[in-house]
């Protein structure tokens, strides 16, 4: 499979998702335009005080995340290979009366598309898997922080990658670095298990803990902390349980970390 190829199924696979995640409850998008916070708990608290900071978004979708940043005082720049993403989420920054800069691009052309740097580069739940080259996604992140700038990544466990449906059994190789490959129109969005689509041929890579973190060490950034988090955003596996507003193995059960999150400095 070509560059060109895994690029083009996945646009294509995402363009037509937009409408159905903007209208599903799963993004919470009403909740947003009343004034809710797309940011989880943690990454406020890792991320620190972005008030009057430079901070992008890569594969920011439509940008609720984005935007909520600007709520807590960012400058913001959101980057999504989606138009369709990046139309809506100028439309929501309009409705909300909040400054943001929207940008279409590949994320590997973000450095020549943007043509800034910044304070923060944050990139959200659910990026990685759809990038094929982690080595080149970590030399652009660094191009694109300034001195003193740092990368926050928080993104699904690769271990829970592997795992079975029930979150209890090993089903696939961990180290398999291939492309994941799926076509199933009737698989629906993990926004709406019932939705449709004519383009739901997508192609996804597995990118193990070792090598992010080597990834970003080579590309010149030094790491200020990983930690791994036993809770998930959704009900990934059929054992989990939902506590608040996320989902754990039961209490006194084995678990696994379905979550992690990566702070790393431009020196």
């Amino acid at each position: 499979m070509t560059t060109s190829d895994y690029y083009t199924l996945n646009r294509l696979s995402w363009d037509e998702r937009v409408p159905v995640h903007l209208d599903s409850d799963f993004y919470g998008l009403r909740e947003f335009l009343a004034g809710a916070d797309a940011i989880r708990d943690f990454e406020r608290a890792e991320v620190g005080e972005v008030s009057g900071k430079d901070l992008l978004h890569l594969q920011c979708h439509f940008g609720l995340d984005t935007l909520s940043w600007a709520r807590h005082g960012a400058r913001v720049t959101g980057l999504d290979f989606s138009e369709k993403a990046i139309e809506a989420a100028r439309s929501i920054a309009a409705q909300v009366d909040l400054p943001a800069r929207f940008v279409t691009a590949d994320v590997y052309a973000a450095e020549q598309v943007l043509g800034e740097t910044y304070d923060v580069v944050y990139t959200g739940i659910g990026a990685l898997c759809w990038l094929p080259d982690i080595d080149r996604w970590a030399a652009t992140v660094a191009a694109l922080l300034r001195p003193g700038g740092f990368l926050y990544l928080a993104e699904f466990h690769p271990f829970a990658d592997i795992l079975d449906v029930a979150g209890r059994e090993i089903a696939h190789d961990y180290f398999y670095r291939g492309p994941f490959e799926a076509d199933d129109a009737e698989a629906g969005t993990y926004a709406d298990p019932e939705a449709t689509f004519q383009h739901n041929h997508t192609v996804e890579f597995q990118h193990g803990i070792g090598e992010v973190v080597t990834a970003l060490i080579t590309a010149g950034l030094r790491l200020d902390f990983l930690h791994e988090r036993e809770f998930s955003l959704w009900q990934r596996f059929s054992v989990l349980e939902r506590s608040g507003g996320a989902y754990y193995y039961p209490a006194g059960q084995p678990g696994a970390p379905l979550l992690y999150s990566i702070r790393a400095t431009k020196p």
